[in-house]
């Protein structure tokens, strides 16, 4: 498993008593507040306010426009297309903007690109397809801020063009009547980090005459699920959208969601932002990612319920087939991995299979790059030998900067500094590993590393439903407003059971007699390193969950440390390490001299080979040796023919005693020393 540093948060105590006391809420609030840099009475008040305050819709540079073109193209009963995107977000502001005009009397269609075929934003093959429809008026929502070329084309075939979009600006605006971006420079905004439904909403906003209670009373739920689908930050006016949003939702406002709702959900649960990111935004996007992503935007506008009812099952189908395609790939990942261990030692990941899903290779890329702590690109090959990749990355690693540096090699690419995507014909494959790699070396001497931010230790007594009850009053929970963490320190790990097919695990860990059951996602027994009798270090969210009419509390590790590890030590060594492998350190310790190779190689024996990773193996030795050291004797081992490695350490049976100091790795590294 990769190991993350946990950075214990160190609030202010003294401010937030006083927050605690002026505002009178529970001192633990608000020092969870603290902990966020929430620790004035005038920034908690508002964060905790139930109270909606709107930016208005014309701090945005060029709304009076778009409202002056759409209006007139309403009045001239002009044709107007939406043109969407077909993630959550894209869904969600194309049944908003549609809804919306439909009901102001406009002649409104809307287009979704398909993924597969006409690939992310605007396209030329489109704009034809809505100009063959009679369209006047394309109204892009969550895209259109790069189509430089597209625009012209638009403006070539006699119609016109109004943007709304939320990603970053390139260089240029693309030709329009209206560029409508919170990222413009030229905007009066406050805030200005919505997701591209907050931006339509806004559209909305501006073009409707009347209350904006509302608006807020038809579409915030369509605005909550996008912004949250979006992983944009739940601060500010997002926060409010939300938790606006959250109680249309609960309240089954509308008939798409409510059914949706039911097939994905707990019929009697009232559903948080949590329950929206991991059951209703997965299958809006899944059947984005498998199948027509229009299915989704036909769900969420209907006033139907067989047809609602019809079409939620299809975003569950998709949802489950979009599951199977994506353990099958995460299979195929595994084996190559298996086969090819160097492949995981790469400072960056690069992954790549015969006929990957383009729909899911952005999630195996991040699974990939969870499991291992590291930048992953996960590569489809299609038949002609054209590779479409997605990409990654981790914290401090600026994943878009890596892939441009090898932009000669690939036929297109695009992304942020966390996510990215590129196209690369099978051939030149090896040759993009070795560069990207290059580059990261070159740029990255020390690779950055994992974070997990705890709120704060806790003992274990304290977990209650009461507790989660309290500490719902930060929610809802997203970007920069993240679910509290709490560390539990020092519990003796009493048992572990595969649960969820095996998928997942639950455990069992003991604190002064106290039996506390903490269940772990996206973990199988077999990946985890822990035995019984180990004491750890748990680091867990809580939750509460109904069942047969009762309130229970669920307990989830985010991450488990062994309580005996010395993680500054490891980091140190991990960064040692990585200096000397680019020639800029050398350092003795390094070196896995006789009694080094000697403990290693026992414990192996002892516990005939070693099923985890090779960090997993330096904790379980008690850190007696140095990572360098432990890094260096396993390769020792497996060129003296001790050892096997692949996705387990296997001891080979031999007849005589191994000449350690006279391997190449270890020749090379004496000289080096």
């Amino acid at each position: 498993m990769s190991y993350k540093k946990w950075v214990i948060e160190n609030a202010d105590r003294e401010k937030a008593s006083a927050v605690s006391e002026k505002l009178n809420i529970d001192p633990f609030i608000s020092y969870l507040l603290a902990a966020r840099g929430i620790d004035t009475e005038l920034s908690a008040t508002e964060f905790l306010s139930d109270s909606i305050r709107l930016i208005s819709p014309f701090s945005f540079k060029d709304m009076d426009r778009a409202v002056e073109r759409i209006n007139r193209a309403i009045d001239s009963e002009e044709r107007i297309c939406i043109y969407g995107d077909y993630d959550c977000d894209g869904v969600t502001a194309t049944s908003l903007l549609f809804t919306f005009l439909e009901s102001m009397g406009a002649d409104v269609i809307y287009f979704i690109p398909d993924r597969l075929t006409d690939g992310y934003g605007m396209n030329n093959n489109a704009i034809d397809k809505i100009q063959s429809l009679g369209t006047n008026l394309i109204v892009t929502v969550d895209n259109g801020i790069s189509a430089i070329d597209e625009a012209e084309y638009i403006y070539s075939l006699g119609m016109e063009l109004v943007v709304t979009d939320h990603h970053q600006i390139g260089e240029k605006l693309p030709r329009a009547e209206a560029v409508i971006n919170p990222h413009r420079e030229d905007n009066e905004l406050s805030f200005r980090d919505f997701a591209g439904v907050g931006v339509a909403f806004k559209l909305a906003c501006a073009l409707y005459d009347g209350d904006v209670d509302d608006l807020l009373e038809q579409y915030a739920d369509l605005v909550a699920i996008g912004t949250i689908g979006d992983i944009v930050p739940l601060v500010s006016e997002n926060r409010s959208l939300v938790k606006a949003g959250l109680k249309l939702i609960n309240n089954d406002s509308r008939l798409g969601i409510a059914v949706l709702k039911d097939l994905a959900c707990s019929k009697d649960k009232e559903l948080s932002s949590g329950d929206i990111a991991f059951q209703i935004c997965p299958r809006i996007n899944a059947v984005g990612r498998m199948d027509k992503a229009s299915v989704a935007v036909e769900l969420l506008i209907s006033d139907d319920y067989e047809t609602a009812t019809v079409k939620a099952q299809q975003l569950c189908d998709e949802n489950e087939h979009r599951h199977q395609v994506e353990n099958n790939i995460a299979e195929d990942i595994k084996n190559i991995i298996s086969e090819n261990p160097q492949l995981a030692e790469d400072r960056v990941i690069v992954i790549a299979g015969k006929g990957y899903h383009k729909g899911v290779i952005g999630i195996s890329a991040s699974h990939v790059a969870e499991v291992y702590g590291k930048p992953a690109i996960v590569i489809g090959i299609d038949e002609n030998g054209e590779g479409t990749g997605s990409a990654r990355s981790i914290e401090g690693f600026n994943i878009f900067d890596a892939i441009s540096s090898c932009s000669d090699l690939l036929t297109h690419f695009g992304g942020h500094p966390s996510a990215a995507g590129l196209g690369v014909k099978e051939e030149d494959i090896p040759e993009f590993r070795r560069r990207i790699n290059e580059y990261a070396s070159s740029h990255y001497s020390v690779m950055p590393m994992e974070t997990l931010h705890i709120d704060c230790k806790l003992s274990p007594f304290y977990l209650s439903v009461d507790l989660s009850d309290n500490i719902s009053r930060l929610e809802p929970y997203g970007a920069d407003n993240r679910q509290p963490v709490f560390g539990l320190f020092n519990m003796t790990l009493k048992s572990v059971t595969p649960v969820g097919d095996g998928k997942h695990i639950r455990f069992e860990a003991v604190k002064k007699g106290k039996i506390f059951k903490i269940v772990m996602f996206r973990k199988t027994a077999e990946e985890f390193p822990y035995k019984t009798g180990d004491i750890i270090d748990v680091a867990v969210k809580i939750s509460k969950n109904l069942f047969k009419g009762k309130y229970y509390l669920s307990i989830q590790a985010v991450d488990v440390h062994k309580s005996s590890s010395d993680f500054d030590r490891y980091f140190l060594e991990k960064s040692d390490y990585q200096l000397f492998m680019l020639g800029e350190k050398n350092k003795t310790q390094l070196y896995p001299d006789r009694e080094a190779c000697s403990q290693i190689y026992k414990f192996l024996k002892h516990n005939k080979g070693w099923a985890y990773t090779d960090d997993d193996l330096y904790f379980a030795l008690e850190q007696c040796v140095t990572l360098g050291q432990l890094y260096f004797a396993l390769d020792a081992f497996e060129e003296a023919g001790l050892i096997k490695r692949g996705a387990k350490i296997e001891l080979n049976q031999v007849s005589q005693k191994a000449d350690l100091d006279g391997t190449n790795v270890l020749k090379t590294l004496k000289g080096r020393l």
